[in-house]
């Protein structure tokens, strides 16, 4: 199935990647995130707003929650959602229509978290925000009238990476609702290899090719970019963690028909220490997720995981829904075999919009209202 192309997608992708070749000469007066938040601002702009919208801030984190205007049966479903934009650009303006479509589709109340973004807020503060936001939401059911038993947490790309951080950490916290299930759009969940199938397949494909990938975890970290080859080449991983966590993070643990587009074996490559210790925070729990220990993934909440052919971090979602079955949890999985990375990011744009897309939002929608 070829990738889910039109003249607008090429236009897109030609202007993000001639503003990127530009930026060796141009560095000190824009940097690449900027660059793309202003895209991204262009693509997002609003038509209307959601009228019954609420908006308030938590901990100086904005959210703004959306609810059904018409009075519920009983009690609704209550979703999180955290948006993508690899934790330095995007926004919850940026994911107006989406939120806004799953809350009427759904009936259900849907709180966007606009976290505060890297580099000027470093990581860890976006877990922190997220997690402050999704703590007042469970602590305050009752205001929207929300079903304590059908909490859901969701997120694209980071923010679905976000989602998964969250879940894993709401696993000892008895005292609070359990959560109903994860929704993790083309998720991102590992900085420990990045010569899985999907990363050699999709290297250069836009809008999230492998070195970006990089970029985007040194802008995050607030770091300067340096070591790329080092690092595509898994330079960055000292040899006891990759024993340690080969039987989750391998090329191995990847159906073979996911290998069919070209896949070659990563030849030894020796660890190098400061490469290690330039980027060695996307090796953490919190940074990586797929580490997680089996005596936190066997406790996690049922999960709805989708995937796209053309997108670096298909193999991500690939792995994290094997590990999530091996340890009995229920997962319910869609693969875009034309989709790309950040494709939701047009739904509900006109023009700009995917049939992919719809289809992934739909399968979604029809996922949600099943619980």
């Amino acid at each position: 199935t070829p990738i889910d192309f039109s003249r607008t997608y090429l236009i897109i992708c030609l202007l993000i990647s001639s503003f990127i070749s530009l930026m060796p000469t141009a560095a000190t007066e824009i940097s690449k995130s900027k660059v793309i938040f202003l895209l991204s601002s262009i693509l997002s702009a609003e038509i209307h707003f959601f009228r019954s919208a609420k908006y308030l801030k938590v901990d100086e984190v904005p959210l703004r929650i959306y609810q059904p205007k018409w009075p519920p049966a009983g009690k609704r479903r209550g979703i999180l959602y955290f948006h993508g934009g690899a934790g330095t650009f995007g926004s919850i303006r940026a994911f107006e229509r989406m939120c806004r479509h799953i809350a009427k589709k759904c009936d259900s109340v849907v709180v966007s978290v606009g976290y505060r973004l890297a580099p000027e807020h470093p990581y860890p503060g976006q877990y922190s925000d997220c997690l402050n936001a999704t703590l007042y939401f469970m602590r305050n059911l009752d205001e929207y009238h929300v079903d304590p038993a059908l909490i859901i947490l969701a997120g694209d790309s980071c923010g679905a990476n976000f989602a998964t951080v969250i879940c894993q950490i709401l696993v000892n916290k008895r005292h609070l609702p359990k959560v109903r299930a994860q929704i993790l759009l083309y998720p991102g969940l590992q900085g420990l290899d990045f010569q899985l199938p999907s990363y050699q397949q999709n290297a250069s494909v836009p809008i999230l090719s492998r070195k970006l990938v990089i970029y985007f975890c040194f802008r995050y970290l607030n770091r300067k970019p340096s070591y790329f080859e080092d690092i595509i080449q898994n330079c960055h991983v000292p040899e006891s963690m990759k024993r340690k966590y080969k039987k989750w993070i391998s090329a191995d643990n990847i159906p073979d028909e996911f290998k069919i587009r070209g896949y070659k074996p990563q030849k030894y490559t020796s660890y190098k220490p400061e490469v290690h210790e330039a980027i060695k925070e996307v090796l953490a729990m919190t940074f990586s997720p797929l580490l997680a220990e089996d005596a936190i993934i066997c406790q996690l909440p049922e999960s709805y995981i989708v995937t796209c052919e053309f997108d670096v971090l298909r193999d991500d979602g690939l792995l994290y829904k094997k590990r999530l079955e091996d340890n009995g949890i229920q997962v319910t999985w869609y693969h875009s075999e034309s989709g790309f990375h950040g494709i939701l990011a047009f739904f509900g744009y006109g023009i700009f919009s995917f049939l992919s897309g719809e289809k992934i939002m739909d399968n979604t929608v029809n996922y949600i209202n099943s619980l």
